[in-house]
């Protein structure tokens, strides 16, 4: 149809261009002359006596009458070919009445579609929402149509092309014109119950001077862009494996559950040695930048970090530090949770790029610590029992048998071949018990990068204060710094301390209250300190008088 009417125009113009010749309207003046009989002689020039036919232009009310005769005349037409005429004679006249339009009028310009869905309709082009991105920051002030939505932070909305409507994009010297258009689905069409919906595209129109200057930097620059700003808008979010059903997104199952992270952690409020802390930004920052230079030096584009020390020492908290620097997702990997190393490898795949892999307290998620070690012989009666056992249990016990993960699965899921699908992650593993982990999991290379969590110390403190007191200076952090040096106290503690319990309580209160926990914490620990000697003195001593016996 729009073949059709994309030729009514120029039919037009072949009809305006015949009335003025007076080609239409010779039948007319004849019939007008003979009515009024009007001779040959009145209209003679008097020179060689022969009849001039007087030519008079056509009205406005006869052009129109003209027109939309020649409008109904197409018209009609296209409604007898449409039902008569078969789907595949009507292509091919499109074609080649296309191709002849081309020829007589040439178009100058080329026009490439973007569409939204790609193969089975299931999977959305990531193209397109490429596009879509990179537009949304280039909507011109003479856009007339545009769509708002809420954005993914809630705050604000975000703004968008409506269909039709038209943005130009200027690169490079060239200017291309992007456009939202729509193939409206027909149910008619559509072999399922339901209608066939709207199918969306983006349509590039550009000079076809500029057709190596598009294929070569143009769609890269569009890509690149579009996926940078979609990153950067998108709300990130904290996943995590379970064993129960699986959810379902669009016909395709996935293995883990997501909620949005909004941890509120930074570097700012992490109490730790600032010279620390600015290490560990710099090694993030630098390995966030550098993908050409891991495939340079042919590595997978992934770093692993193993934190350690006591509980309340800020693990949890320097991970959601890590992801909100960085803008990365996080996922939880419960390794209890986990069937089989088969299982553990489609976690790892079914991970984006841009995230953070996260296995908290690892020596105690699963018995890695002890596979590379001999272990002790067992008695034959323990044997018997332990076969008797095995044999009595019922079957559904044996169905609910605990994760079969193994430290070589766990190796290969860290840096096997499987770890360089994707690129641009964290691996993360945390522990209170480091001695415990066997030491080819956390060997360079595997965990790249070790950080000690230890006690707080007077520089942590003085930033949880500025924290939680909003307190830089005070006549108590002298007597706070003697205190704390001896005193074994985790950031968790001191900032249950710092934090007020009343709307009315002043810092010094809040202070002086830490003083207090602080000393009371140090005598403890010097009479366990005491205790210990006197325990080894004891001991000592009776080694000497069993030695003495022995000898006697």
């Amino acid at each position: 149809m729009h073949v059709w009417l994309g030729l009514l125009p120029h039919s037009v113009q072949s009809f305006q261009f015949l009335c003025s010749q007076n080609v239409i309207s010779m039948d007319s003046i004849s019939r007008r002359l003979k009515k009024n009989g009007t001779s040959n002689s009145e209209n003679s020039d008097g020179r060689d006596g022969k009849a001039v036919v007087r030519r008079r232009p056509l009205t406005m009310t006869e052009l129109l009458t003209s027109t939309s005769s020649t409008l109904a005349t197409i018209m009609f037409a296209w409604s007898i070919i449409r039902q008569y005429c078969p789907h595949g004679l009507r292509q091919y006249l499109h074609m080649y009445l296309g191709k002849f339009i081309d020829y007589i009028y040439p178009d100058p310009y080329i026009r490439i579609a973007i569409y939204e869905f790609v193969g089975d309709r299931l999977s959305r082009n990531k193209a397109f929402a490429a596009v879509e991105a990179y537009l949304s920051n280039k909507l011109s002030d003479d856009a007339k149509r545009l769509k708002a939505e809420v954005g993914e932070s809630k705050n604000n909305f975000s703004l968008s092309m409506d269909e039709y409507e038209r943005v130009t994009d200027g690169y490079e010297n060239a200017e291309f014109w992007w456009t939202l258009s729509k193939i409206s689905g027909s149910a008619k069409k559509s072999n399922s119950l339901y209608p066939e919906p709207d199918r969306r595209y983006y349509q590039l129109k550009f000079h076809k001077k500029h057709r190596e200057l598009v294929i070569q930097s143009y769609f890269k620059h569009v890509l690149k862009e579009g996926k940078e700003i979609k990153v950067n808008q998108r709300r990130r979010k904290l996943y995590t494996n379970g064993t129960g059903n699986r959810w379902l997104i669009h016909r395709q199952s996935t293995m883990w559950s997501e909620v949005y992270f909004e941890h509120p952690a930074t570097f700012d409020t992490i109490g730790m040695d600032p010279e620390k802390k600015q290490e560990i930004i710099e090694d993030l920052l630098t390995f966030s930048q550098r993908k050409e230079y891991y495939a340079q030096i042919g590595k997978a584009w992934k770093r692993g970090y193993l934190l350690y020390g006591p509980p309340g020492t800020g693990k949890s908290t320097m991970i959601a530090a890590m992801a909100n620097l960085l803008n990365y997702d996080v996922y939880d990997l419960e390794l209890t949770a986990v069937k089989d190393n088969t299982e553990l490898r489609k976690l790892l795949i079914e991970t984006t790029s841009k995230s953070i892999i996260v296995i908290e307290d690892i020596d105690c998620s699963l018995e890695l610590t002890g596979q590379r070690k001999v272990k002790k012989e067992e008695s034959s009666k323990e044997e018997e029992k332990i076969k008797e056992k095995i044999i009595k249990e019922p079957k559904k016990e044996e169905e609910d048998m605990r994760s079969r993960v193994t430290l070589s699965g766990l190796l290969n899921f860290i840096d096997g071949i499987w770890s360089a699908c994707g690129g641009e992650r964290l691996i993360v593993f945390t522990t209170n018990h480091v001695e415990k982990l066997d030491p080819a999991l956390i060997r360079r290379g595997r965990m790249d990068k070790h950080i000690e969590l230890s006690y707080c110390n007077y520089e942590a403190f003085k930033v949880l204060a500025k924290n939680y007191l909003n307190v830089e200076t005070h006549e108590l952090f002298e007597e706070i710094k003697e205190v704390i040096k001896d005193a074994k106290m985790t950031p968790a503690d001191v900032a249950e301390n710092l934090m007020p319990k009343s709307r009315q309580e002043e810092a010094e209160t809040s202070l002086r209250r830490l003083i207090g926990s602080l000393g009371e914490m140090k005598r403890a620990a010097e009479e366990k300190k005491k205790r210990k000697e006197e325990k080894s003195k004891e001991s000592s001593s009776s080694q000497i008088v069993n030695d003495k016996e022995s000898d006697d």
